[in-house]
This record gives C-alpha cells, sequence and structure tokens, in this order.
C-alpha cells in the first residue's frame, strides 16, 4: 500500500475506533427501550440539535450536493434555499409540539405509535401503513449512504466497491446495535463538528488558494457565463417555473423525516427547543454554503468534470493538503454518511420493536427482549440496504432524492396537521399517508410535463387534500388535542 494511502487509512482506522468506542459506553447505558430509541428523551439542545443536522445531511452533503454544484453552477442555490427554510420551519412549527404531543401520547417512542396513540386507532391500521413506508423508503435512504460509502472507499483506497459498501455496513451495525439512540446521538455530534470543519476548511482554502471569490466566478465565467445566472442552467436555458418550484420543495420534505423527527422528541425539555433552533439552523446554513462553494471552486482546480462529479469533494481535498491532513478530511466524508444511516437503521429497527413485534408478536415483550429485537432488525435491514447498494452506477443525490419525497409527503401533512388540526380524524390521517406515499411512488415512474415536477409536490398537495377531505366526513376526538395544549400551556 503507497505511503499516502496508508497514511489515511490510519486516520480513517483512528476515526472508526472512536465510533465503536461511544458505542461501548453507550451500551453501558443502555436499560430500556424509551433508551435504546429515544436516549431516555434527555438530551440537551446543543447535542439534539447538531444530531438532527448530521442525521439529516447524509454523504449527498459532501458527494452529491459539490458534485451538481459542480456542473450547475448557481442553479443549485434554489435546492440550499429550500433545506435551509425548510430546516428553519421544522423546528419552529414541528418540534416543540411534537415533543409535548409525543409524551402525552403515551410516551411514543416511534412516529408509527404517536400516529396510532394520537388518532386512538385500535385498528392499528395506522400503526401498519406508517412502518410499511418507513421501512421501505428508508431501504432507499440506508442504500443512498452505502452506495456514498462505496465511492469514497473505492476512490481513496482503490479497493473493490463491493467490499467498500460491505465493511462500512458492519462497523455503522455494530455501534448502533451496541449502543442505540445514545450512541448515535453522541457519535453525531462528533460527526457533526467534523462535517462543519472540513466542508469550510476545503471550501476556504480552495477559494484563497485560487485569489479569492472573485477568481473563482471568473473561472466559472470561462466554463460558461451562464453558471453564475441562478434563473438559467449551465447552458444558458432559462429555469422553467417547475425546476425552481421542484428545488424548492425539498423544504417540504423535513416535516416527514422519521429520523429528524425522532431528535425532537429526545430533547430533555421542550422550552429548550429554541436555543436548539438557533444552533441547527446555523449549522444547516454553514455547511450548505461550504457545500456549495466546494463545487463552485472546484472550476478552478479542474480542467475537466471528474469521471463521477460527485467525488469532487474527495479530490479536492487531494489536490490540497498533505496525505495525514487529507486523511483526517475524508473521515468527514465518511462520518457524514453514517451519521444519517446509523440514525435511519436505528428509527426502522425502533419501528420494527415498537410497532410491529410488540403489537403483533409478543404485546408483553419485556424492555430487554425488544432492544434485543430492536438490535437484530438493524442487521437485517443493513443487509437489504446492501444488496440495494451493490450497484456502484447508482446516484446517492438521486437515491435520497426518492426517499425523501417519500417521507416528506406521506408523513408531513400528517404530521404537520396531527399538531395544530383538532378536526383531524384516524381516518383523514390514513388517507393522508397512503395518497401521500403512494402517489411519489408512481408519480417517479412517469415522465413529461407536468410529470416533471419533483414527486413530494404532488403527494405533499395530495395527502393534504385527502387529510381534509376525509376528516370532514367523519367524526374527530378531540381531547387528546385539548389534553396536550393544555400540557403546553402548563409547562410555560
Amino acid at each position: 500500500m503507497p505511503q499516502d494511502t496508508m497514511t489515511t487509512a490510519i486516520a480513517f482506522v483512528v476515526y472508526l475506533g472512536l465510533m465503536l468506542a461511544i458505542g461501548f459506553l453507550a451500551y453501558r447505558r443502555m436499560k430500556s427501550l424509551s433508551d435504546y430509541a429515544l436516549g431516555g428523551r434527555r438530551l440537551g439542545p446543543f447535542p439534539v440539535a447538531v444530531s438532527a443536522g448530521a442525521s439529516d445531511m447524509s454523504g449527498w452533503l459532501m458527494l452529491g450536493l459539490p458534485g451538481y454544484a459542480l456542473i450547475a453552477g448557481f442553479e443549485a442555490t434554489w435546492i440550499v434555499i429550500g433545506l435551509l427554510v425548510g430546516t428553519w420551519l421544522n423546528w419552529l412549527l414541528v418540534a416543540r409540539r411534537l415533543r409535548v404531543y409525543s409524551a402525552v401520547a403515551d410516551d411514543a417512542l416511534t412516529l408509527p405509535t404517536y400516529f396510532s396513540n394520537r388518532f386512538r386507532d385500535g385498528s392499528n391500521r395506522l400503526r401498519v401503513a406508517s412502518s410499511l413506508f418507513t421501512l421501505f423508503f428508508f431501504l432507499f435512504y440506508v442504500s443512498a449512504g452505502l452506495v456514498a460509502q462505496g465511492k469514497l472507499f473505492e476512490a481513496v483506497f482503490d479497493i473493490s466497491y463491493t467490499w467498500a459498501v460491505c465493511l462500512g455496513a458492519i462497523v455503522i451495525v455494530i455501534y448502533v446495535f451496541l449502543g442505540g439512540f445514545l450512541a448515535v446521538s453522541w457519535t453525531d455530534v462528533v460527526q457533526a463538528l467534523m462535517i462543519a470543519f472540513a466542508l469550510a476548511l476545503v471550501s476556504l482554502h480552495a477559494m484563497g488558494d485560487v485569489g479569492g471569490w472573485h477568481e473563482v466566478t471568473l473561472a466559472m465565467q470561462d466554463r460558461s457565463p451562464a453558471m453564475l445566472d441562478m434563473w438559467t442552467d449551465a447552458q444558458g436555458n432559462p429555469l422553467s417555473a417547475l425546476t425552481i418550484i421542484s428545488l424548492l420543495a425539498w423544504g417540504l420534505g423535513y416535516f416527514g423525516q422519521p429520523h429528524i423527527l425522532a431528535r425532537f422528541k429526545a430533547i430533555r425539555d421542550d422550552r429548550q427547543v429554541a436555543t436548539a433552533r438557533r444552533i441547527a439552523v446555523s449549522w444547516t446554513f454553514i455547511v450548505l454554503s461550504c457545500a456549495l462553494l466546494t463545487g463552485w471552486v472546484a472550476q478552478s482546480y479542474l480542467d475537466t468534470s471528474p469521471k463521477d462529479v460527485e467525488t469532487v469533494f474527495i479530490e479536492l481535498t487531494h489536490m490540497q493538503f498533505s496525505p495525514l491532513l487529507t486523511g483526517m478530511l475524508l473521515t468527514a466524508v465518511l462520518a457524514a454518511i453514517m451519521s444519517t444511516a446509523d440514525s435511519q437503521l436505528l428509527a426502522s429497527a425502533s419501528i420494527i420493536a415498537e410497532d410491529v413485534y410488540r403489537p403483533f408478536v409478543r404485546p408483553k415483550a419485556s424492555a430487554k427482549e425488544l432492544i434485543l429485537v430492536g438490535r437484530l432488525s438493524v442487521a437485517v435491514l443493513a443487509f437489504f440496504a446492501v444488496l440495494l447498494a451493490l450497484n456502484s452506477e447508482t446516484s446517492v443525490l438521486q437515491l435520497v432524492a426518492y426517499a425523501w419525497a417519500g417521507f416528506g409527503a406521506a408523513f408531513g401533512p400528517t404530521v404537520l396537521l396531527s399538531l395544530y388540526w383538532r378536526r383531524m380524524t384516524r381516518s383523514g390521517a390514513l388517507s393522508g399517508i397512503l395518497v401521500g406515499g403512494i402517489t411519489v411512488v408512481i408519480w417517479k415512474h412517469l415522465d413529461g410535463g407536468i410529470f416533471d415536477l419533483y414527486e413530494i409536490i404532488p403527494g405533499f398537495i395530495l395527502a393534504t387534500i385527502a387529510i381534509f377531505v376525509v376528516s370532514l366526513l367523519t367524526q374527530a376526538p378531540e381531547a387528546f388535542t385539548r389534553h396536550a395544549e393544555a400540557k403546553a400551556r402548563e409547562d410555560n
């Protein structure tokens, strides 16, 4: 193995060892399923905020987004605007109420349990429908992380893509298996700081090295003057309203992401949400801005776009820094990948234990038994995600976009209206989940004209309409929302 590669490998091994050590420490504090799924609801505002950010911004942040910015120029700004606004609105509208409502709903640990308890669904239809959609879309989301990880290891160590995917999955499974939510949250704090530091250092150092922002824009102009216009694509064609709306609509997805919503439920005190919101939005602004800058400044370094544009951050890092520092910075890519994949595996495993195994298999299962089921589920889910990720031609951004739309449309309207509309009913919630999720699956396979619109938009709109129409035709139990609102006022 060349010396440069060996140095990078050492940095990776040290990082992975640290993650496993955190998993072992969390394992010693595991006493109940609540500990495993939500850390016992005792996290402070800083770990909750950065953990939510790290679990949100997966490998696409350091691979997919810089690659998109490299080939699209200022057009990529639209997606960042949508994500930043979506982050702020999610913390503003959902975080505090979901923390209160989920606790009042018999201490609901998962999103399906929250829906079931919130609407007093004795039939378990809500629980089943939301669990199935969660597991389905998480398979694509986790596989996106494994694809990103495979590309990273293949580019850095020149090893088989297949072996790279399998190795990464094994490490993630081990520390989620051991430590559950505490391990995931603690590692997310470390990973979030690593991600922000690496993106800022690589992008800002590169910009300074080429002579500043003016030189960056000149290099982009040499490629194509249209790259400096956010209202056109890189070839100079005006962006259609459908394209701009589709890019901004990424922000809608936040309201329905189970792995992000889980952080809201885990905060120690709902009165700390405002502090957490400021931290989360600031972190998100920093990393998204630096990811864009990484793609733009690469125009000054690369004569031609790399064969795989999603490796631009890796190539830029190799060009600027020593092998040791390169290895340390590239561990941030691994951190971005793992911080999301672990959260998604944990959320899926918690759903299998809490919403499938306990109600349908062993209603009187002990806490120890449920934790064991959750841990075994992590391994099984990772296995299927690996199978889906074995195609190295798959785009990280495309996989993330599909899963993001699925969760946003299936759960976003249901979560929002369950927190704000007393008249919403169990049947309305079920129709919203089904209509939103099915619309995304169908719309994804339609092409041309209006069907080029990002599938989250029709899914979100139709799900909202379904909830209103069906709820108005059925009877709503208002007692729950009155109790939850009273609890929130009492805490104030």
